[in-house]
């Protein structure tokens, strides 16, 4: 490199670092809007089986303690989950995005939840926070008692004679109470802990069931009165009837994308977290995509945000 490389290389340089303290200067509003503040984040889709995609999730979310934000983490495996009942040569089916759950599959689903997939994200988040002590913990619904839940009910209207008839989902379970204050005291520890938390959950007679992630997040985020709660999956967000996607919309509009079946499949369910939730108390629900680098921290902490935002009226 002569000499005049090496100038322009260094003038890049700096004017990337002063770029970055640019940024950072910018975003103090938004620092200080959420310090000490509850965000809920369910992490989910096909972004979670990449190993780069999950190591950076685990930094932000890392970066997000050390900002003061208070991170809970409640995530999915639908993909892991499918991937190992093919192994063990097991069927499975899905009705509005739930999946059918029989007695073989719950065994499948909870050893992949609260085993691998559990204890790999908090095993990252720890890694990366290991030189500041920031630390996942791997939890999952059945764990002192966090939720409490019971058995799904589903109808489904036959489209020829247009009668109701109850789907049964099997062990698939809708959460009745949250009992968030396991999460609570970690949370207002002088350590640094990062609950992460399996979504399985436990009925009053002792029967295990597998609950929709997303709907743990929002019966969470609702008990903990969350400020925010960001649903990460695999879609850039919610899409309209011209198929582009909505910034911003209140429950009322979420509610009408359902009843109108503009919204379908993985996104229903999705959205009726993000309508529970507010109305439960959490100020806002966003649905993004986490396989884009950095999306919580373009959420959280600049003017521009990503992905939809549900809120109140």
């Amino acid at each position: 490199m002569d000499e005049t490389e090496r100038q322009s290389d260094e003038r890049a340089r700096d004017a990337q670092g002063w770029d970055t303290a640019r940024t950072l200067a910018e975003a103090l509003p938004y620092i200080q809007i959420y310090d000490r503040k509850t965000v809920v984040i369910k992490y989910g889709g096909h972004a979670m089986g990449e190993s780069a995609v999950a190591r950076q999730f685990a930094a932000d979310v890392v970066l997000l303690k050390l900002m003061g934000v208070n991170p809970v983490v409640v995530h999915g495996g639908g993909p892991q989950i499918s991937a190992m009942l093919d192994k063990a040569g097991v069927r499975s089916s899905f009705v509005d995005g739930l999946r059918v759950t029989d007695a073989d599959t719950m065994q499948v689903a909870e050893m992949v939840l609260s085993g691998a997939v559990n204890k790999e994200i908090a095993h990252w988040i720890t890694m990366a926070g290991r030189e500041a002590d920031v630390r996942g913990i791997g939890l999952s619904g059945k764990d002192a008692g966090l939720l409490t839940v019971e058995k799904t009910r589903r109808t489904k209207r036959d489209p020829d004679s247009m009668i109701e008839h109850e789907v049964d989902l099997g062990y698939v379970g809708e959460p009745t109470k949250v009992d968030a204050k396991l999460i609570t005291r970690l949370l207002e520890s002088d350590a640094d802990w990062v609950p992460v938390i399996a979504p399985i959950g436990v009925a009053e007679d002792g029967q295990t069931f597998n609950v929709n992630a997303d709907t743990v997040a929002g019966a969470l985020a609702g008990s903990l009165k969350a400020k925010r709660m960001l649903l990460l999956t695999d879609v850039a967000g919610v899409k309209g009837a011209d198929g582009r996607i909505i910034r911003q919309m209140t429950v009322s509009d979420a509610a009408r994308l359902i009843d109108d079946g503009v919204a379908t499949g993985g996104m229903i369910p999705k959205l009726q977290t993000a309508i529970a939730a507010v109305r439960d108390g959490v100020e806002a629900v966003v649905i993004l995509d986490g396989r884009r680098p950095h999306a919580m921290l373009v959420e959280l902490f600049t003017e521009h945000g990503a992905g939809t935002l549900v809120k109140a009226e």
